[in-house]
Formats: C-alpha cells, sequence, structure tokens
C-alpha cells in the first residue's frame, strides 16, 4: 500500500511563497514563527489546546513524493529548484508548545516554530488546520463535561460532520473530559473508549418492543442501555425492568421535555424496585442544555452535533505569523523581531514564552507572556510550553490520558468563575513583558471584535 502523506494538506500560496523566496535568496534565513490565538470565542472565558498529538503525527508524514512533486511541476505552482527541495524536505527544526490538554487564553503561543523560513513557512495550513478544529471541539467539550459535574458525557456526533472530523473530534472530547465515544476509529487509532447499543430503527425492526428488548439483552447483557421512547415511554421502562427482573443498567431519553420526563422516569424506576438503573439523556443537548439539568435525576449524558461542532464555534481563530527572521543565511545571524500592524490584526515580535501566575491558594490569577526570555515567577507558577521537537525529531509524543489528565487538573486551578456558561471576558488576564522584564503593550486585551473584521 502506498504510504501516506500529509504534504498537500496545505495552501498554494505556501509553496508559491517558498519558491518565491527561492528566487530572492531569502528562503533559508533562520525564522521563527507562532501559532496563537488573538482573542477567545465571543463570550468564553477560556479554551483548550488539543491537537498536538496529532500535529507530530502528521509532521512526520509531510513528505513529497515524486508523484506529489509531479504534479506540483505540471501545474507551476514550484519550478525545479524548489521542486528538488521538496523531494529531500524533512522538518529539520525545532517546535516548543502548550501540551495538549492545557488551558490558553488570548495571546498564549500555543506553537512556537523556529527553522529556516522554508521549511516553516509550508507547514501552516498543516498546523492551523489541526489545531483550529481540535481545539474547537475541546473547548466546547469542557464547557459540557464542567457543566456535567462529574456525571459521564458520551460523544455519539459522527454522523453530524465529515467521517475523519469525527474521528478527531471523538479524541479532543476526550481530551476535554468525555468519558467514551460511538466513533469504532477513534478507538482503534487513539484508545479512545467506545460504546453504543441501539436505535429507534432497531427496535422497529421486531414485531414488539419487547421483542427487540429480549434481543438486545441476549445480545449485550443485563447491563445494556434500553431506549424507551419509540412507541410508550412508560410500558418501555416497565418491560425493560421486567425482563431484567429490576438489574436493567440503564435507559435512554432521546426526546421530549428531558427534565420532566427524568424525573417522572426516575420515580417509575424506583417504584418498580430499580434504583439502580439509570437514567441517560440524548437529543441535540448542548453545555446550556446540561446545566439546565443538573438538577435532574440524570446519570449521564450523549451529545452530538453541539460538541463535533465547536458548539457555535468550530474554529478557534487561532493564526500563524513570523515574529521573529534572521537578516542572512548565517546560522548565527541575530534574529530579528517582525510583527504586523494591520488594524485589528496586529502582532507582537519576538520570541515568547509563557508562564501561568498563580496566587498563595494555587488559583490561576493571570497567563504571563515573555518577549525574548521566559518569564520568572513564584514557587508555584508554572512554564507552560515544552519542547515538542529537536532538530527535526519528535520528543513530545505522550498517550491520550496524559493529555487528559491535564485537562482535568488545569481546570481545576482556574477561578470559579471561568466555568460559568454565560458570556463573559476570559477568566484570567494575558499580561505581556518585554525582554527586560516589563509590562508592554498588548493588543489582546479585549477577548473579541467583529467576526466581520
Amino acid at each position: 500500500m502506498k504510504a501516506m502523506t500529509t504534504a498537500l494538506l496545505t495552501d498554494h500560496y505556501e509553496l508559491t511563497m517558498v519558491r518565491a523566496a527561492m528566487g530572492s535568496g531569502t528562503a533559508f534565513r533562520r525564522s521563527v514563527f507562532e501559532l496563537f490565538p488573538r482573542r477567545l470565542p465571543e463570550g468564553r472565558r477560556y479554551g483548550v489546546v488539543a491537537g498536538v498529538g496529532r500535529m507530530l503525527e502528521a509532521l512526520e508524514e509531510f513528505r513529497f513524493d515524486e508523484e506529489t512533486v509531479a504534479w506540483l511541476l505540471e501545474r507551476d505552482v514550484v519550478n525545479e529548484q524548489c521542486a528538488a527541495w521538496l523531494r529531500d524536505y524533512r522538518f529539520g527544526g525545532n517546535m516548543w508548545g502548550y501540551p495538549e490538554g492545557e488551558i490558553y487564553f488570548p495571546g498564549s503561543p500555543l506553537l512556537r516554530v523556529e527553522g529556516s523560513f522554508a521549511e516553516a513557512c509550508i507547514l501552516e495550513t498543516l498546523l492551523l488546520s489541526i489545531y483550529n478544529h481540535d481545539s474547537a471541539i475541546a473547548s466546547a467539550a469542557s464547557r459540557m463535561t464542567a457543566m456535567a459535574e462529574g456525571r459521564p458525557c458520551i460523544e455519539m456526533g459522527s454522523r453530524r460532520t465529515q467521517e475523519q472530523s469525527a474521528v478527531a473530534a471523538a479524541r479532543a472530547a476526550y481530551i476535554a473530559g468525555f468519558a467514551s465515544s460511538s466513533n469504532l476509529e477513534a478507538g482503534k487509532r487513539w484508545g479512545v473508549p467506545t460504546g453504543g447499543t441501539a436505535a429507534h430503527s432497531f427496535t422497529l425492526l421486531h414485531d414488539s418492543e419487547e421483542e427487540a428488548f429480549a434481543a438486545q439483552l441476549k445480545a449485550q447483557g443485563e447491563g445494556t442501555t434500553l431506549l424507551v421512547d419509540t412507541y410508550d415511554i412508560e410500558n418501555a421502562v416497565r418491560t425493560g425492568i421486567k425482563l431484567t427482573e429490576g438489574r436493567l443498567g440503564a435507559i435512554r431519553l432521546d426526546s421530549g421535555d428531558l427534565a420532566i420526563q427524568a424525573r417522572e422516569v426516575r420515580d417509575l424506576l424506583d417504584g418498580l424496585g430499580a434504583e439502580r438503573t439509570k437514567v441517560i439523556v440524548t437529543s441535540d443537548l448542548d453545555e446550556w442544555q446540561i446545566a439546565a439539568l443538573r438538577g435532574a435525576p440524570v446519570d449521564g449524558y450523549g451529545v452530538g452535533t453541539s460538541v463535533v461542532t465547536g458548539s457555535g464555534h468550530p474554529t478557534c481563530g487561532f493564526v500563524y505569523k513570523l515574529v521573529a527572521r534572521a537578516d542572512s543565511d548565517d546560522p548565527q545571524a541575530e534574529l530579528l523581531p517582525v510583527a504586523k500592524k494591520s488594524t485589528n490584526k496586529n502582532t507582537v515580535g519576538g520570541r515568547k514564552f509563557a508562564m501561568r501566575r498563580f496566587d498563595a491558594k494555587g488559583r490561576a490569577e493571570a497567563e504571563i507572556v515573555g518577549i525574548g526570555t521566559p518569564p520568572t515567577g513564584d514557587a508555584n507558577d508554572r512554564q507552560l510550553m515544552v519542547p515538542l521537537v529537536e532538530n527535526g525529531t519528535v520528543v513530545g509524543r505522550e498517550p491520550i490520558e496524559k493529555a487528559r489528565e491535564r485537562h482535568e487538573a488545569s481546570r481545576k486551578e482556574l477561578p470559579k468563575a471561568a466555568l460559568r456558561v454565560s458570556k463573559g471576558e476570559p477568566a484570567i488576564p494575558t499580561i505581556i513583558l518585554d525582554h527586560e522584564g516589563d509590562e508592554t503593550y498588548n493588543p489582546y486585551l479585549h477577548s473579541a471584535v467583529p467576526t466581520n473584521i
């Protein structure tokens, strides 16, 4: 089977820039690019970093085989000089970034890429597409699991998005606290726990609901979850309890007023002696509906469309910008800060470092971004950037469970107000320090600007 390449998961202009830079003699100047958010999605109080593991895997597969190079030459995207370079392309630089599962805020330098202009430039779309998608899913999922207050959330949105996006979404949701996914490929590829039982079609296939339930119980055991709203909920619950003699694992509600129905079903189950049978609810849930159901006797939530589409914010708006470059090809040449001055799209030049500042009780109180040198802090402050790639070799790979644990710990450090689903400003401010450690100009003070800019 032909080896997979991610080389063309990119934009045309990245290769034409490299081609032009080769012509001007600037392509191999040492450069620093950074991937960061200018702001959070409107009303959000924090974001979650996801996609790091997928990015590292895609980076290792970023190769231009002969067929790909020939296609680019035929369409005059590249010339022979650029094509020769692409045939041998391997990213040989360094990357530092926020580890997966970490919380982020406006201006957080989520990924720093250092190498020649050419080798770092052509990674822009690959990096942004992964980070923007996965972090949007994780950020929404984190709000949902926060509202669930320890009750499990199940990701079941594969049918509501593109097939490969569904796999990435399941992974990102798991990092942000979801208990499991319906997506089998996410289980196979990333180790995400998977689960599933039956849909309405299974009940409709049989001559009676009792016959359908009996078949499901025979195949999956008494611990399964029965979908009880195909016909009449009360009759379905009574049938499931009768067939299991009160030992049914759970019932699922997928329509109607879930808060009222959950209470009625809980009372019915308890009256039938099935106190241990759980109540699971689905039906286009999002973080606001989960929050509204916190007072209802619900034991778990199944979430589909909202989680795989970022609950209204399917992208994070991350950008990838050149922030420093050498003035010659000399490896020892000084790196000069560069920055955009465009209205509402300006950037801060210079290599960045990041630290989270905590108060005496271990509660996060500021995101500190240092230009040129790492900011210094107290004993309980935490440097946020870790090595991901060293001289072209991936060093930041880690188990998905580590990212999941990190997210849980990082979210617990936030001020309590951060976990509200009502609209608000970022939970903590971002403070930018110059190379001498003094506070300096910060274009990221405001969390949102009009989306038409």
